[in-house]
């Protein structure tokens, strides 16, 4: 029989082992798919908060910068500022900022209503394939952005917040590279 020490031990290894398979799960599972990188945007057909529908196609002829978002997600809410101010900044001169918000209209409205932004927000597609996925979101984690050049190649993709160096990067000068 087992004494005390043994079975905590055994319980321990049994742990470890468990968690090592989950961020091993987790490692297979790529947060991004890199492949969507240099390729051409996919033309979706997205509405907006009034229900007019918008193709992201209609956008080619400079660079934007797609944010998925929802109410829900406090990092979104923490970087839609940092947006907007980008956008207020830099005016016609770079990207033009794109939410599209994973979230349920009605919510998204609301929160807008309270908080607003100076850029343009779509209604993404929620049930599979999402708007999210379509885009490289493997992991459908949130907020997530896209970089898109003027021809409507995808440039970058950033999954999480953008950090403040990076957003200055992605709206400075164009770029040609992915």
């Amino acid at each position: 029989m087992l004494s005390r020490s043994n079975w905590l031990i055994l319980g321990m290894a049994v742990l470890a082992a468990g968690a090592g398979g989950y961020v091993q799960h987790l490692r297979e599972r790529p947060a991004v798919d890199s492949a969507v990188l240099g390729q051409q945007l996919p033309d979706l057909v997205l509405p907006d908060l009034d229900g007019k529908a918008h193709r992201l196609s209609d956008y080619r002829g400079r660079r934007v910068l797609l944010n998925l978002w929802a109410s829900w997600c406090k990092p979104c809410l923490e970087e839609m500022p940092a947006l907007a101010r980008a956008q207020a900044k830099f005016g016609d001169r770079v990207p033009i900022v794109v939410g599209i918000a994973m979230d349920d209209p009605v919510r998204a409205r609301a929160f807008l209503d309270a908080h607003p932004v100076n850029y343009p927000v779509l209604l993404g597609r929620l049930n599979p394939p999402s708007t999210s996925s379509m885009l490289g979101n493997a992991a459908e984690t949130l907020p997530f952005s896209v970089l898109i050049d003027a021809t409507g190649r995808v440039l970058a993709v950033h999954s999480g917040p953008i950090p403040p160096a990076q957003l200055t990067q992605w709206f400075g000068p164009e770029r040609s590279e992915p």
